[in-house]
């Protein structure tokens, strides 16, 4: 009995222990909830520091805290497009800020739409009379494009600029799926419809290289053009047509052959740039020390800036990234939650509906939900208008058909107005295996589809046939929509992708703008008086807890953003590479429905912990060399 007792008492000491370590844990997390909480009282005088540790997007994505935990990797930082230009808006007009601090040290881009955003809103800050100086260790083109907009650029003297244009090359996996054995069966209408192009060439087709080198070579003039304009000193043909010459001139040091080309205007280290801005704005009384000054950031200035509730609501949905079946999102386009989204907001007497898109597409069954729900605002009698981000082509296009008129940007990416999909057999492979089918058919289509014994040409023939009443769909809708004929939109259509410019030009869009150009004419159209309206986004941001699990994962040196000198984003890019494997993988392993994507449109970059994450495509890849 002695030893039981003995045993007994150890047993409750552990308990007593444990329900202590639990509690001491639990009292933590919520300090740490609570402290991690942006606030306005920790705004300031000084400057608005904006660091921008990650990626400019149109939508955050939702963090899965439990994912996050168990990888033990810090999320990629994002920011949204809207949240940066309120603040520098606000940052114009409040006297607390005397200057605005951009650390583009580990900034991983966002597209030209939104660099050109922010840029207008540097613009009116500087318009102030309030400077703007940047840092970074190196600038690469968006970084370049918002730096233009700065009255002092700096870069380390370690670093340096490179422009490399829009453009590159993609994956082509046709002779490996073709030495696999593997049929890729690729059922498409659009002559210029090449997202099912790297599953059945080796190389990119005649028609797409000329669709894309038109859009490519328009992204291209207009990147330039607003560069020279925010900074005229530059010198882009130096940069940009002897790139080699003009960093071999300077010896290989990076730095000075951007000072010599305009791209920067003074060479320091953080310390150095910290003592400039501190110059200007006073010093960090709060945490002093080397390149210190006073600042706020970002998240306590959006909690100290809230957007106004006053008069009528106008409705906000967003639509971005890729369009797919389900409630996935934010972040991605998940066709039910959004169409939920929407029909939760028939009751809310929103004046007007504004569709922001920002998405390469999808499919087509998610993006005809999500066009519905829309339709059942329009039924209300209430302006529907259509704002255009990056990127609305394709599936991003088709839920933009409603619109009683379109905004976008000369560098916005529309059209890609085609269908398309791809399943994959493995007949050929299974017979090297010795592994053959057969059996007995009632009709053609018995047993069918059979993914190891191969298509019938009976189901060949109906599957194209539905893609291409898809395709009629498609057109008819843009055609309603356009007051076109379906003849007209064929010829504009067929999978061809255009930049908001000549899209304006052959009537895909109305007007140019952005969102504030697109609200302020649904306001017009709804009656509403400037100071009348606000403005109501559908569906809540993404939680706190992502400010929480930053600060609990920062000292992780995985967590490292997506910047750094030209090595480290040549690093990145090998990341981005593995990352564009693993989705090619994914879009032909896991057979969707009919796609309505634009597979070479410029998106969002792959973010490095999304491509480090297993998501279960090694299981695939095994399973698809197995084959």
């Amino acid at each position: 009995m002695a030893f039981a007792g003995k045993v007994w008492k150890l047993l409750v000491g552990i308990k007593d222990g444990l329900s202590l370590v639990f509690l001491l844990l639990f009292f933590a997390l919520l300090y740490g909830i609570l402290t991690a909480r942006p606030s306005p009282a920790q705004v300031r005088d000084g400057a608005l520091l904006l660091d921008l540790t990650g990626y400019v997007v149109e939508e955050k994505t939702e963090i899965d805290p439990l994912e996050v935990l168990l990888s033990g990797q810090e999320p990629v930082g994002e920011y949204q497009a809207r949240d940066l230009v309120h603040a520098l808006e606000e940052a114009a007009t409040d006297e607390r800020i005397k200057a605005v601090v951009l650390d583009l040290s580990e900034f991983g881009g966002g597209g030209q739409v939104h660099m050109q955003a922010i840029g207008a809103a540097l613009d009116r800050v500087r318009a102030a009379e309030k400077p703007v100086l940047t840092y970074a260790l190196a600038y690469s083109d968006d970084a370049v494009m918002l730096a233009a907009h700065a009255s002092e650029v700096w870069v380390d003297p370690l670093g340096g600029a490179i422009i490399a244009g829009p453009g590159g090359s993609r994956l082509y996996y046709g002779d490996l799926l073709d030495k696999l054995k593997i049929n890729a069966r690729v059922y498409k209408v659009g002559t210029y419809k090449s997202a099912v192009e790297p599953y059945s060439r080796n190389s990119m087709s005649p028609e797409a290289r000329e669709n894309y080198s038109a859009l490519y070579g328009s992204l291209w003039e207009e990147w330039q053009a607003n560069v020279k304009k925010a900074r005229p000193q530059i010198d882009l043909d130096l940069i940009t047509k002897t790139p080699a010459q003009w960093v071999q001139d300077n010896k290989g040091d990076l730095s000075k052959a951007a000072l010599e080309a305009g791209l920067v205007d003074k060479l320091g280290n953080r310390v150095e740039f910290g003592e400039r801005v501190a110059e200007i704005v006073g010093e960090d009384d709060w945490n002093p020390g080397p390149g210190s000054y006073a600042h706020t950031e970002l998240d306590p200035w959006l909690a100290d800036k809230t957007l106004s509730k006053d008069g009528d609501a106008i409705g906000v949905v967003t639509i971005a990234g890729e369009i797919v079946d389900g409630d996935a999102g934010p972040g991605t386009a998940g066709g039910e939650r959004i169409a939920e989204l929407l029909d939760d907001a028939l009751d809310d007497d929103l004046k007007a509906l504004v569709v922001r898109v920002d998405s390469p597409g999808g499919s087509v069954t998610a993006s005809e939900d999500i066009r519905l729900a829309i339709l059942r605002h329009k039924a209300k009698d209430i302006p529907i208008v259509v704002s255009m981000g990056n990127v609305a082509a394709s599936g991003g296009y088709w839920v933009s058909t409603p619109a009683d008129r379109i905004f976008a940007e000369p560098e916005t990416v529309t059209g890609s107005i085609g269908i398309f999909a791809v399943v994959p057999t493995f007949e050929r492979a299974a017979a090297d295996l010795g592994v053959n089918g057969d059996g007995v058919r009632t009709t053609p289509l018995s047993g069918q589809p059979d993914l190891i014994s191969g298509f019938t040409p009976e189901v060949d023939a109906i599957l194209q046939s539905s893609i291409e009443d898809g395709y009629t769909d498609f057109i008819t809708r843009v055609a309603k929509s356009r007051n076109l004929t379906t003849q007209q939109v064929d010829a504009i259509g067929q999978g061809r992708v255009w930049d908001g410019g000549t899209a304006r030009q052959i009537g895909l869009v109305d007007q140019y703008g952005g969102i504030d150009e697109a609200l302020e004419w649904a306001a017009k159209q709804a009656d509403l008086e400037d100071g009348a309206w606000h403005v109501a986004y559908l569906g809540s941001q993404p939680g706190e807890y992502n400010t929480l699990l930053r600060r609990l994962l920062g000292g992780d040196s995985n967590a490292a953003g997506p910047g750094g000198d030209l090595f480290a984003m040549v690093a990145g890019q090998q990341r981005a590479i593995v990352g564009q494997v693993e989705n090619d993988l994914d879009r032909i392993l896991s057979v969707r429905g009919m796609q309505v994507y634009c597979l070479e449109c410029p998106t969002a970059p792959v973010r490095a912990s999304q491509s480090a994450a297993p998501k279960g495509w090694l299981a695939k890849a095994a399973a698809l060399f197995a084959s």
